[in-house]
């Protein structure tokens, strides 16, 4: 959308920030209630990790037989069906606060700043070991695509991480063609079902010693280094709100209007640790701060 169709020259209801399955339920059920949001989304299509997530989601019991990358689709159907203005393409820098609302700066295709009257964090999160293994070759670090488009035959993996991603992963390695898995956990946190499918040697509980550049653990050298060590909240944009976090660094809320410790910003979907973080929680998350905006704006 371009300058001249009027979106600089309005203050929106609600900037949301994160075109994930959070912040587009978020933004429809605010446009099909009246408002006026627009989502800003860093990649150049709305979805998410959804986006990235090539396997059938099996867990989304209202859509059963699609993948990830289905689901992102009737997701930006759903913003266009609802009309919901996108910037696509525009990373975050800063968000200011004033006594109107919300001065949302963005860095990308399109870099003029929006004004909104609040401001919806959904941006999501980013595995963790990003930085400690950046450029290194044959290291892979969380899930998504790129695990998916990987050749594993005849190939000695490494798997760190005691999650449900690391197992699940490392599951996914042995059925296209590794020659052997090794998962390496400090602790083991993910479901029983995962841990009982996994050969019990190649299960190694307790501290070790990694090198990435020559890919070994605790001295033993592999083809590949496969790296789930859980996620991080993507909202450094957000630092200058001085929003209350918990002590994994997750934006804190109101579980019951997903409101932050700032009046007027609001935080929903994994950017605020949901305890069940997926697909149908996100979306639920969207619609408590649609509706929690809805009676913030409507009292105003």
């Amino acid at each position: 959308m371009s300058a001249s169709s009027g979106m600089y020259d309005k203050i929106f209801d609600a900037v949301i920030v994160g075109g994930g399955p959070a912040g587009v339920s978020c933004a429809v059920w605010l446009s099909r209630l009246g408002f006026a949001p627009v989502l800003v989304e860093a990649a150049g299509e709305p979805g998410g990790l959804c986006r990235s997530h090539s396997y059938m989601d099996e867990w989304n019991a209202s859509l059963p037989g699609m993948t990830g990358t289905q689901v992102a689709d009737n997701l930006a159907h759903s913003l266009h069906l609802a009309d919901v203005p996108l910037r696509l393409s525009c990373r975050v820098d800063r968000i200011d606060a004033d006594a109107q609302g919300f001065t949302v700066h963005v860095h990308g295709l399109d870099a003029q700043p929006l004004r909104g009257r609040s401001v919806v964090l959904a941006s999501g999160v980013l595995p963790r070991g990003r930085a400690q293994f950046a450029g290194l070759a044959g290291v892979l670090v969380g899930p998504g695509a790129h695990v998916s488009d990987h050749d594993f035959h005849g190939k000695s993996v490494a798997v760190l991480g005691g999650g449900d991603n690391g197992f699940e992963n490392a599951l996914y390695v042995l059925d296209h063609g590794a020659k052997s898995v090794d998962l390496y956990a400090r602790t083991v946190r993910a479901q029983r079902q995962f841990v009982q499918q996994l050969p019990r040697s190649a299960i190694h509980v307790g501290e070790y010693a990694v090198d990435g550049a020559r890919r070994s653990v605790n001295g033993a050298k592999y083809d590949l280094l496969m790296v789930f060590y859980g996620w991080e909240p993507c909202a450094d944009y957000a630092e200058s709100l001085g929003l209350r976090r918990n002590a994994q660094g997750f934006i804190a809320t109101d579980t019951q209007t997903a409101q932050t410790s700032h009046p007027g910003v609001y935080a929903i979907g994994e950017v605020a640790q949901r305890q069940h973080p997926c697909v149908v929680t996100a979306l639920a998350d969207g619609v408590t701060a649609a509706k929690a905006i809805q009676a913030r704006l409507e009292a105003a």
